[in-house]
Order: structure tokens, then sequence, then C-alpha cells
């Protein structure tokens, strides 16, 4: 993925949030005291970073290029914590299939920083259970119907050729209607 431009990424991001946001209204209000702050999720597979603002009016996540130029020009927003680990994983545990805690003990995830924040977002997602694919689809709007079951056929393939977890429930029948 590193030839890739992150033009397009960050517009499907934005779009993601932005329909993430608007289906679930009081996600970043779950953060109490700690809404407002930075957190920065670090897929260390990935030629990128997410950084996570948690505006609870504003909530927004910028996709930043893992070279030094980007990041310095990204200090006036430095995060107060830092989630770092393999792309499968932290995927995994936005979908609710992997724990998050065994993630942690068997040092596959990082956890630097606030770490009252993390927990306080974890257990926002958590509460939220959220399903990227369901909310990708979701995001397309009158096109989710067209786009649906080739979406449908196409998750399980991807999460076997990748090992990322895409949808919530899994994809062992491949039906993502039963995982939202």
């Amino acid at each position: 993925m590193a030839p890739l431009p992150l033009a397009p990424l960050r517009l499907v991001v934005d779009r993601l949030v932005g329909s993430i946001v608007a289906r679930h209204p009081r996600l970043f209000d779950r953060l109490g005291p700690h809404a407002g702050k930075i957190v920065r999720i670090d897929p260390v597979d990935l030629p990128f970073l997410f950084d996570v603002d948690t505006t609870a009016d504003a909530p927004a996540v910028a996709v930043v290029d893992r070279d030094a130029a980007d990041l310095r020009r990204r200090q006036a927003t430095t995060p107060v914590a830092r989630i770092s680990g393999p792309l499968a994983g932290l995927v995994g545990m936005l979908n609710g299939r992997l724990d998050g805690d065994a993630l942690f003990f068997s040092r596959d995830l990082t956890v630097e920083g606030d770490t009252e924040v993390v927990l306080a977002l974890r257990n926002a997602l958590d509460d939220a259970e959220l399903d990227l694919v369901a909310e990708w689809l979701a995001s397309l709007g009158r096109l989710a119907p067209l786009v649906a079951p080739l979406v449908e056929r196409l998750v399980p393939l991807a999460e076997r050729m990748t090992g990322v977890p895409l949808a919530r429930g899994g994809s062992d029948d491949g039906d993502i209607d039963d995982a939202a």
C-alpha cells in the first residue's frame, strides 16, 4: 500500500467517519471528560496512521503519512495516547471479533500515553458495536443496496486473503446483514 496516494483513503475515511457519527451520534459523548483529545492509531504494518480527534461535536480521523515530514506538520496536534499493533488486530478489536485485553497482554497491541483516554475510547466503541462493513455500506447511501450483494460475496474472501476481520459477526456464512 506504500505507493498509493493518501488522498483517496482520506476521502473514504472522512465519509465513513461522517456516516458513523450520523448513525451513532452519542458515540463520542460517551468519552465524558476524555472527549476532545487526540488518540493516534498506529497500524504498524501500514505506511500511514490515524489521528482520532474525539471532540464530541466534531469528531474526525486524520490519515497521516508515516514519513517524518508529514508527522512534523502534525506536531501542533500531538496525540495524548497511541495504540499500535497489526491492522488485523486493530480492526478485529474495533469490530468486536478480537479481545483488546488479550491483544494487549499477548503484546500484539501496545498502548502508550494516557491509558484512561484509551479505555474510554475503547468502551465507547465497544458500546456502539460498530461493524466496519455495515458502516461503510451505510455511508454509500442509496448505492448500498446495489453494492451489498457483491460486498457480501467479497468480504469473506478478503478476510481470508488478508487475515483482517472486516465484519463484526464474522463472515462464516457470508451474510453481512447478520453482522449488523
